[in-house]
């Protein structure tokens, strides 16, 4: 059963290992987000892409939930002796991917084909293809004016008000992308943030399209429990751009492409109204802090949807 994920950073992470720990890995393909891509110290940074890969691999460093695991700072220290204080934390070790990620860029190969290599070189199993091949960065406008998605997320520690999230014109989808999704038996929109990590992959062309045509159950997971984001700027993202903060918000930005929506139980409450939205809800503990509970919602995902499928059902009628 070929199982197709839109990924962002850490709570896809998550879910991808159980997802790889419970799946025949050759059935897998991820998509990651590319939108967080940064140059910095003139060098290509993959973030989402990197901590789907090293958290696969088994070397992300497991407190931080980014970042390669018993990293030292001793170039990036060096480094601010030049550029000024760094505020975007660069390892020892993490450096070393960047650092050949743009040398082979520079070379004319494409991000597609890196992230491949690099994927191998770590022993990930899943295929891992990049939205695009093209440096196509997501700002975002807040009151304080556009900055880069990173400058807010992390320079910034998320601080200003949200006015806008601008997602760059990518050109074309990687290669890969569009049949990853046509010809996977299950979709999955994995629990990232829906502007952030899930929007520019959405925004690349052929996506969104794919996702309507394919027949494929496309399964979306939620990234909010209990009116809060585990994780990341997900809720106060939802509340500055004018939607509640719910579960329900989420499954409403993506209604018009999915047919399934797994929500967390302390979330129950709001099941009726993703249902009036013609979405099957399943109603489970989404909340990943063990190896265990990312096997079982993995498991648990895929035989609900599976099964699901094998009794006729689709979209609910409105």
């Amino acid at each position: 059963m070929k199982v197709t994920a839109l990924a962002g950073g850490i709570g896809a992470a998550k879910f991808l290992l159980g997802l790889q720990d419970s799946t025949p890995v050759d059935e897998i393909t991820i998509i990651a987000n590319t939108g967080d891509d940064i140059e910095l110290y003139g060098l290509r940074i993959c973030p989402d892409i990197d901590t789907v890969t090293y958290t696969l691999a088994g070397v992300v460093n497991q407190a931080t939930g980014w970042g390669v695991a018993n990293d030292t700072f001793a170039c990036l220290s060096s480094l601010a002796r030049y550029w000024g204080p760094a505020w975007f934390n660069l390892g020892d070790r993490d450096l070393a991917t960047h650092m050949y990620r743009t040398q082979q860029l520079r070379s004319g190969r494409s991000l597609t084909e890196v992230t491949d290599e690099i994927r191998s070189a770590l022993g990930v199993g899943p295929k891992i293809l990049p939205m695009t091949d093209a440096y196509a960065p997501t700002t975002v406008v807040t009151d304080e004016g556009e900055m880069h998605l990173q400058e807010y997320f992390v320079r910034r520690k998320c601080e200003p008000r949200v006015r806008q999230i601008r997602c760059a014109d990518p050109g074309a989808a990687a290669p890969g992308v569009e049949q990853a999704i046509k010809e996977a038996a299950v979709a999955i929109i994995c629990p990232s943030n829906p502007f952030i990590s899930i929007g520019p992959i959405l925004a690349t062309p052929g996506v969104i399209e794919s996702l309507r045509v394919t027949t494929a159950r496309v399964v979306a997971i939620t990234p909010i429990v209990g009116g809060r984001a585990l994780k990341g700027p997900t809720a106060e993202m939802l509340r500055d751009l004018g939607h509640e903060v719910s579960s329900a918000s989420v499954a409403r930005l993506y209604r018009e492409f999915v047919d399934s929506f797994v929500l967390d139980n302390q979330d129950a409450n709001l099941r009726s109204s993703i249902e009036a939205m013609g979405i099957r809800v399943l109603t489970t503990d989404t909340v990943m802090d063990s190896p265990d509970d990312k096997r079982r919602l993995a498991c648990e995902v895929l035989d609900w949807v599976t099964s699901d499928a094998a009794r006729g059902g689709g979209r609910l009628q409105q």
